[in-house]
């Protein structure tokens, strides 16, 4: 029996076991708040949607939409539908309202739920209150003309009664003589511009990618630099690395579950950026702290990246400006870049793709320091050796 298990002079002190506890749970209760955070404080804010219609439509509507959606929505004008769907496409807007022309033209509210599904569902939402105003107005237009048959047939009737006083014939009115009444029937139209593909109908598989991407990039960069030795070969390995993850996560996301779609080499090409923006940070700051830069690096993009990257809510839903800031980071790029690679070809992706290209060169530059660091290392060793 090892006699040092029940010496107290090898234990550890219990002050120090209490203030490790402590300071283990405070870290749960930062990881805790890092991820819940962003959802809890999560509100809709100056959501871009665009609207078609004349100019008294578009007060009237961008006053209604002031007062009832407390500044979740953001109305830009465009000129006609077309123009509208080219923003959607564009991601320029998640949606758009088209006014109809007169009382009895139906509007249309545009949706892209590949864009969000929750800003989609918020927009049909939309149409349905659309629906109820109409659905009133229609209601108070049939009552008028109701009321205004009913005070006529009151009016022919007394004139009847007066003239079989008077001992006249009464003059009936001919019996196609009344004015037809018809009931408008206007149906507001909500269509899905840019819709989920069928392989991912509820967008829930772009969303879950986020963080397997994450976590997979971190694995990477840590085990990259307790495995191998030399900066230039972590460099190196790095590279392959990313390189290979690129093509596996692009062959099960697209080829496999039908996530991810457009051209497979680009998906492939902005994957492998994805899990090389953070493997190569990692190791680079290995190659540069040491042992520290391996926490350092997970902590950056795990606890405050990965929860402000809008993986699964627009940018427009966190606070301000932390999803922008998130934006700037390689989960927020990547999920940004997916979505528009698969879904919107139109959209400005140079964004994105710069936000990762930098991380990815970042990390390599910050590896070929370590490897300059350990040459000067190794030249210095070299007289040394010779004087002993």
């Amino acid at each position: 029996m090892n006699a040092t298990a029940h010496n107290p002079r090898f234990h550890t002190p219990l002050l120090r076991a209490a203030g490790i506890g402590v300071a283990l749970s405070v870290g749960i209760g930062v990881i805790l708040l890092a991820f819940a955070w962003p959802a809890i404080t999560a509100s809709p804010r100056d959501i871009p949607v665009g609207v078609v219609g004349s100019g008294d439509q578009l007060t009237t509507i961008e006053e209604q939409v002031s007062d009832r959606a407390d500044g979740a929505v953001k109305l830009t004008a465009y000129g006609d539908r077309a123009a509208a769907v080219a923003a959607i496409e564009r991601r320029e807007a998640y949606g758009a309202i088209v006014l109809g022309a007169d009382a009895t033209t139906a509007p249309e509210v545009l949706t892209a739920s590949a864009a969000n599904t929750a800003v989609a569902q918020l927009l049909q939402g939309v149409a349905t209150q659309l629906q109820a105003g109409i659905d009133a107005q229609i209601r108070s237009q049939v009552e008028a003309g109701v009321a205004a048959a009913q005070q006529q047939a009151v009016t022919q009737m007394q004139q009847a009664l007066a003239a079989v006083q008077a001992g006249q014939a009464p003059q009936l009115p001919a019996a196609d003589a009344a004015t037809p009444f018809a009931v408008p029937t206007v149906t507001v139209k909500v269509t899905d511009v840019v819709p989920l593909a069928d392989t991912d109908e509820r967008g829930a598989g772009l969303a879950i990618a986020a963080f397997p991407l994450v976590l997979g990039g971190l694995l990477g960069g840590v085990l990259l630099s307790i495995l191998i030795k030399g900066a230039a070969r972590r460099l190196f390995a790095v590279v392959i690395y990313s390189a290979a993850a690129g093509l596996v996560l692009a062959g099960v996301l697209q080829g496999w579950f039908g996530v991810l779609q457009g051209s497979y080499g680009l998906n492939a090409l902005a994957l492998s950026l994805a899990v090389g923006a953070i493997s190569a940070t990692v190791t680079g700051l290995y190659g540069l702290l040491g042992t520290p830069g391996i926490p350092v690096g997970a902590v950056v993009m795990m606890l405050f990246a990965n929860p402000l990257s809008a993986a699964t809510m627009p940018v427009e839903f966190l606070l301000r400006p932390w999803g922008a800031i998130g934006q700037a980071f390689p989960p927020g790029a990547a999920g940004t870049l997916l979505r528009d690679l698969s879904y919107f070809p139109d959209a400005d992706v140079s964004g994105p793709w710069t936000v990762l290209l930098l991380w990815f060169v970042g990390g390599l530059l910050a590896t070929v320091v370590a490897i300059f660091r350990e040459h000067r290392r190794a030249l210095a060793a070299v007289p040394a050796v010779a004087v002993a």
